[in-house]
């Protein structure tokens, strides 16, 4: 059986890249195993990662602020503003960037956290039980407390905003 050739690490990056939008910290972890190439006498040479993150960046195949407006149309209907900023946080954008998104982030999230409650629950709780058990799964999904209180007593003055 033929060994299948490795790929470079340049190649390897533009594959992630093609397939959605990563931030550079994020690449650099899926890069780093990666980081090492074999010479013609099958020794190990580093490779300098910094470097080539520099470049794709510079070519404008890598930005940190595309990851993060990706990163937010794809959760924004599913997530609360505390969940949507800690993946990312976990991603590794920069807090300069999660604090541009902050101000979209809140005005949808009231709409979002009704969306995703009319979806699991669409009745409100008729004890203190499931009223409890909603709270939680809300919470689970990133919402703010003032989001999750607005949506189960379906308050008045939020409907009118």
């Amino acid at each position: 059986m033929r060994k299948r050739p490795e790929i470079s690490l340049r190649a390897r990056a533009l594959q992630y890249l093609a397939r959605r939008e990563y931030s550079r910290a994020e690449l650099a972890v899926r890069l780093r195993p990666y980081a090492q190439l074999e010479d013609e006498f099958e020794q190990l040479q580093p490779v300098d990662l910094d470097a080539l993150l520099n470049d794709l960046t510079e070519r404008g195949w890598l930005s940190d602020e595309r990851a993060a407006t990706q990163l937010l149309h794809a959760r924004r209907s599913r997530f609360g503003t505390q969940r949507i900023t800690h993946e990312m946080r976990q991603k590794g954008i920069s807090d300069e960037l999660i604090e541009q998104a902050l101000p979209s982030l809140k005005e949808t999230e009231l709409e979002s956290a009704r969306g995703v409650w009319q979806r699991k629950f669409g009745a409100l709780p008729q004890d203190a039980k499931e009223r409890a058990r909603q709270m939680r799964f809300m919470q689970s999904r990133g919402f703010s407390m003032d989001a999750i209180f607005k949506v189960l007593h379906h308050d008045e003055t939020a409907e009118g905003e």
